[in-house]
């Protein structure tokens, strides 16, 4: 019983680090993004609200400069 409760923490905790690196890397830009265009609701609200970097995402691509 110990040793598959340990094989799941060894299977956890990369899967863990990888989604904080991907959140943390879409919400940068995001943020970044955001504080540069002056949009003051969508900086706070990518700032507090984690979800995997589905808000930054959508951010980044529903407020891209036209061409």
């Amino acid at each position: 019983m110990e040793c598959q409760q340990l094989s799941m923490i060894a299977w956890i905790i990369p899967v863990i680090i990888i989604l904080a690196l991907w959140e943390s890397v879409w919400k940068i830009i995001a943020l970044w993004k955001s504080a540069r265009n002056n949009h003051l609701a969508w900086f706070i609200c990518i700032a507090i609200i984690n979800t995997i970097g589905i808000l930054p995402i959508i951010y980044i691509l529903t407020h891209r400069k036209k061409e």
